[in-house]
């Protein structure tokens, strides 16, 4: 039996900034990372496209917990003690410069996730952290002063342990075994598969400034919409997947969606349109985009309600302007299913956030067992707010894990 002061299972990036800010703490510790793969931080690789989405620019912490559906009140403590600001300085710190994109993103300069796995796994070597690839949790058991961990690859013991294994339905199987509880994964970020003539043959069309609610429900959202091959995606989507994350996956991803593609109120929009009838008698509707919708996406509207490609302005009745008026702002959608947003693959679920002590991230019913990231019941939108909550849960656990 190998034995260690601390091990911190999962070598992703929770499992890493835990570990090398442990050793930084205290270089007396003897640290090591499991990981069951043959390499570790493939989330981080495949982040942002690529480039690995860091962190968001949001300074404030009442504001930056906004962004989690699940674990706005329990990070705002931590958002205190470990906040963006850290982040960027602790990155700067180690030859890593961030920048910040127009929507808030922000990346490493380089536009490349190697820059990030290259820092941990530098600063992994120059602290002596044992980094164990292909070595598969089987067992966990808690004795009075250390852990006893069962692997594919042999036995270790150690006095701290971390898991930081991510979305992992063994590893929770394992934890509800010592007795906590799980809340059971279900998506979180997706996109909204839909067949509708209404945007078919315009994959690529972007409205800027839409609001969509989920029919029969108290679900909402704002921002851009992208309409794609298969439905529609881009934040207002992915945040209303993101909050909507449980809600929907009891509808079997099955539903409504109401669009106010312009954000104006039915007869706010119904007096204008009323109004471009006289200004612009003679146009033909089909090329007179209104409202700065995008020209494909007007026309796919104008023709729903009732018109074709020569009705002009001048000619339109009341039912016709009512049903325009409509599909600007209060346009149906049946959603029939859901698609992975890129290749991020975030869940709702995890362990149950009342047996965690947001102080230090240690568990209520163990002592010395502590978590990070995702492994956690804690989400959040798209944006590089999941990352924000494994670095600051990491940091804070590994302060109080590196004390002797």
């Amino acid at each position: 039996m190998k034995p260690y002061d601390v091990i911190i299972v999962g070598g992703g990036a929770a499992g890493f900034f835990a570990a090398i800010n442990i050793a930084e703490n205290n270089s007396k510790l003897k640290v090591a990372i499991l990981e069951r793969g043959k390499e570790g931080l493939q989330k981080v690789k495949i982040s942002g496209g690529g480039r690995c989405n860091v962190t968001h620019a949001e300074f404030i912490p009442s504001e930056l917990v906004l962004n989690y559906p699940r674990g706005e009140k329990e990070l705002l403590g931590p958002f205190h003690q470990f906040m963006t600001g850290d982040t960027i300085q602790w990155f700067e710190d180690r030859g890593v410069a961030l920048k910040i994109e127009d929507d808030g993103r922000m990346f490493p300069i380089t536009d490349s996730s190697q820059t990030i796995i290259d820092c941990f796994l530098n600063e992994a070597k120059n602290n002596n952290i044992d980094i164990l690839y292909n070595h598969v949790l089987k067992s966990v058991t808690h004795l009075e002063t250390n852990w006893l961990l069962e692997t594919s690859q042999g036995d270790f013991s150690a006095e701290k342990l971390m898991m930081a294994t991510g979305s992992n339905p063994k590893i929770w199987k394992l934890l509800e075994d010592l007795g906590h509880t799980i809340s059971q994964p279900v998506p979180s970020l997706f996109t909204f598969d839909i067949k509708d003539e209404r945007i078919s043959g315009i994959p690529g069309v972007v409205a800027q400034n839409i609001e969509v609610k989920v029919v029969d429900s108290n679900l909402w959202s704002e921002g851009p919409l992208l309409i794609t091959h298969v439905g529609m995606s881009a934040p207002a989507i992915l945040k209303l997947s993101a909050f909507g994350a449980i809600e929907l996956a009891k509808r079997n991803y099955n539903f409504q969606i109401e669009i106010n593609f312009i954000r104006q109120s039915f007869e706010d929009c119904f007096d204008h349109l009323k109004i471009l009838k006289q200004d612009l008698a003679k146009k033909t509707v089909l090329k007179s985009a209104q409202f700065e919708l995008p020209k494909r996406l007007w026309q796919k509207l104008v023709l729903a309600s009732q018109m074709n490609n020569e009705t002009r302005w001048a000619d339109l009745n009341k039912s016709q302007l009512e049903l325009l008026a409509l599909q600007l702002t209060k346009a149906v959608f049946h959603v029939t299913g859901k698609s992975t947003f890129k290749e991020e693959f975030v869940t709702a679920g995890g362990i149950n956030l009342k047996e965690v002590n947001f102080k230090t991230f240690e568990s209520k019913l163990h002592e010395n067992l502590y978590f990070a990231g995702e492994i956690l019941n804690i989400d959040a939108v798209t944006g590089g707010f999941n990352f924000q909550n494994a670095w600051s849960g990491a940091f804070i656990a590994a302060k109080h894990m590196s004390k002797s």
